[in-house]
């Protein structure tokens, strides 16, 4: 599920203080951008939190029922909350694949721990940084 959530982004002395209305938390950044990431993170915790409680999502605010002082911004900030979950879920699961005895057998003598193996070389493929 995808939603657009209003925000308030304060400047301070250290960079931006941000006000998340709709679940009453805040966070900051040093920048606008690392505000809009920390917001964006935030709504993605809260929404995972108030799902997993069986809570119902905040329907978002309308920017108009919003007040923020004027040297503040307000703006929209977007989170998919189903594939923040996917994209933050810790949770292991169990694969199973093939490859030669050969190979097996000289990994196991190696003491090579093949999920380890395994998840280095998907992140590798696939171009994700830890």
């Amino acid at each position: 599920m995808k939603n657009s959530y209003p925000v308030i982004l304060a400047p301070d002395d250290f960079g931006f203080l941000v006000y998340i209305p709709d679940f009453d938390v805040n966070t900051q950044g040093e920048n606008i951008t690392e505000a809009i990431e920390m917001a964006r993170d935030a709504i993605g915790i809260m929404g995972i939190d108030y799902e997993d409680d069986q809570k119902p999502l905040p329907v978002p605010s309308q920017l108009c029922d919003i007040t923020a002082d004027e040297n503040s911004i307000l703006t929209l900030v977007d989170v998919d909350f189903t594939e923040y979950r996917r994209k933050n879920e810790t949770r292991t699961v169990k694969k199973n694949c093939t490859l030669p005895s050969w190979l097996c057998y000289e990994a196991e003598k190696a003491n090579i721990n093949f999920s380890q193996v395994l998840q280095a070389a998907l992140k590798h493929e696939l171009k994700i940084a830890e």
